[in-house]
């Protein structure tokens, strides 16, 4: 038995048809409010002071995960607002930075 292939059919939305999905949207919207983005950079520990460095050193986000080979900017900001903190991202972005990461006993 050989499997159908189904096509979608594609045509304009309707007037009634924009005006029910907007309803809709709406509707959900009050229900279930986005929430707020409000991330801050951290204000203490390694991440701040990485941030503190490339912000010294006059360098943007993208100028340090290219540096540091990362794929995005994105990678480079999450480290500072403590969303990212795998260790070869840190190692990275630090010797970017010109830093190294190193334990010491307190």
């Amino acid at each position: 038995m050989t499997k159908a292939r189904l096509e979608g059919i594609i045509r304009p939305l309707t007037p009634e048809e924009k005006a029910r999905h907007a309803q809709i949207r709406e509707q959900v919207m009050q229900e279930f409010p986005p929430a707020e983005k409000t991330r801050k950079p951290l204000s203490s520990g390694i991440a701040a002071d990485l941030r503190r460095v490339r912000k010294a050193r006059g360098l943007t986000y993208e100028a340090v995960a290219k540096e540091a080979g990362l794929p995005n900017a994105n990678m480079v900001k999450d480290v500072e607002y403590g969303q990212n903190t795998a260790l070869p991202n840190l190692e990275a972005i630090a010797k970017a930075l010109g830093l190294r990461l190193e334990l010491v006993e307190v």
